[in-house]
């Protein structure tokens, strides 16, 4: 059994639409958090089949103005200088620097590629709240060398022997 990395955090479950003041009810006041992680639904609906179960179509299916809603949510809580960390599609990504353009900035971008000859299929992207440096581009994260064989980075960083350039300093 690999050791596990363990990481002091409170987790609160609440719909990210919900009005202000349900947040400062479960103790998310405006500009309270240092970190917010997130894995908001990406799919687009119209190259996307949906599940005919309406909870996995919720989770999975998603719009630009959804993303602005997560992202507006996110925004609201972080402090000033607080980092916002989301997964997106690569093909969405400028749906997601436009969501991302208002109260934002210093973002950081991961490009995750499903193996080495093919496009990226997914974009991490680190947000600092009012963040004023310029745009990063990381080296892409490979997932697979071959269909078989995943990269020692990424076998790292599952076993916790490493972290993602993405990772708070």
């Amino acid at each position: 059994m690999r050791p596990r990395m363990q990481v002091p955090a409170d987790v609160i479950v609440l719909d990210v639409t919900s009005t202000p003041d349900v947040f400062a009810e479960a103790g998310l006041s405006p500009d309270s958090v240092d970190v917010v992680l997130m894995n908001p639904p990406f799919n687009d609906a119209a190259r996307h089949r949906a599940s005919p179960d309406k909870a996995r179509e919720i989770a999975h299916v998603s719009t630009a103005a959804a993303l602005e809603k997560w992202v507006h949510a996110a925004r609201r809580i972080l402090k000033s200088g607080g980092a916002l960390t989301l997964i997106w599609r690569a093909d969405g990504l400028v749906e997601v620097l436009s969501a991302l353009g208002r109260g934002f900035g210093s973002l950081e971008l991961l490009p995750v590629h499903g193996e080495v000859t093919t496009p990226a299929i997914r974009v991490l992207i680190r947000a600092i709240k009012g963040g004023k440096a310029p745009l990063q581009i990381h080296a892409a994260l490979l997932l697979m060398m071959s269909q078989r064989c995943l990269i020692n980075r990424l076998q790292d960083v599952l076993a916790g022997k490493g972290v993602l350039p993405l990772a708070m300093p």
